[in-house]
């Protein structure tokens, strides 16, 4: 009865919405913001037993917060496209009626509201964080998502925010690596101009402008090895994957800019957030909390194989 229940025509439709294959691409930016302010430390000493478990009890309530965030912002989306859905996609939850306007602005703003509630748990500064998150969020489904390069800043802004957000577990350490949001800002710009192209096809210079933003996201992640508490040599291997899995299906989107092509290379450029950020949390905190975040590639797949990316 409780497989009946999850795939009555409503769950599955908020399920849908809520595109859980990238709720944990969204984990995956709170783990780097977490190793990038040290956390590991804390759980080096839990893990010892110097220090009780209650210690890791805000990385928990953040990654609560990204989880209501995102899903709170990718279900405005379908909102916000509706209209344009009922001709360009039907197949979505709304426009096949599976779920209600209503009922989906409601589920979007109570996500959001979890999201910046269980900030608010860490600290005043994840809470503001949070807030700025949703907002980005919001913008970018209204309005930003309409420009060819607002939209790509835009939705970058959000995913670097999220990292912020991660960090914000020792908010002075926010002051000294603020500048790591350019990473996800650049890469998801390079996703983000690709993604314009998914239903009526893309362009060519879109295609090869994500390939430059991509080879720079690489020597950005390390070039952090300039830093005395970065390793690049754990770093390496990630970052080697991570431009396997992305480069050639930005190249085939350069090539055959079609709908089909640039939907999966969307699809390969969004699960490798979790590929990307676990090159940037081996080089902080070193292989084996590389190997658990790129651990969570394995969920998204199998998530994405549910449900839509896109």
């Amino acid at each position: 009865m409780q497989t009946q229940a999850i795939k009555s025509p409503s769950i599955w439709g908020y399920l849908q919405l809520m595109r859980p294959a990238n709720i944990v691409t969204a984990w995956a930016d709170i783990l780097v913001g977490y190793a990038a302010a040290g956390g590991v430390s804390i759980m080096a000493d839990v893990w010892a037993g110097n220090l009780t478990t209650d210690e890791l009890t805000p990385l928990l309530w953040l990654l609560l917060a990204t989880s209501g965030l995102y899903g709170g912002g990718v279900v405005f989306n379908d909102v916000f496209d509706l209209e344009l859905d009922r001709v360009e996609r039907p197949e979505r939850p709304l426009p096949r009626g599976n779920v209600s306007l209503r009922a989906a602005i409601i589920l979007g703003s109570g996500l959001l509201g979890i999201g910046i509630l269980a900030a608010a748990q860490v600290g005043i500064v994840s809470a503001v964080i949070a807030i700025a998150v949703a907002m980005a969020a919001l913008i970018y489904d209204g309005f930003g998502k309409h420009h060819q390069w607002l939209g790509p800043l835009n939705m970058g802004l959000c995913r670097g925010g999220n990292l912020l957000l991660g960090i914000s577990v020792m908010p002075t350490m926010l002051s000294e690596r603020w500048f790591l949001v350019f990473i996800p800002i650049v890469y998801i710009a390079a996703v983000t101009a690709v993604s314009q192209g998914e239903v009526q096809g893309g362009k060519q210079s879109t295609g090869l402008l994500a390939i430059i933003l991509a080879l720079l996201v690489v020597f950005g992640v390390l070039g952090l090895g300039t830093l005395e508490v970065y390793h690049w040599r754990y770093c390496f291997p990630f970052a080697v994957l991570f431009a396997w899995l992305v480069l050639p299906a930005f190249i085939k989107a350069a090539q055959d800019p079609s709908p089909m092509t640039v939907q999966k290379a969307v699809k390969s450029g969004v699960l490798s957030l979790i590929v990307l950020d676990s090159a940037v949390a081996a080089g902080f905190a070193g292989w084996i909390y590389g190997l658990a975040v790129l651990f969570l590639l394995i969920l998204s797949r199998l998530l994405g194989n549910l449900f839509a990316v896109t």
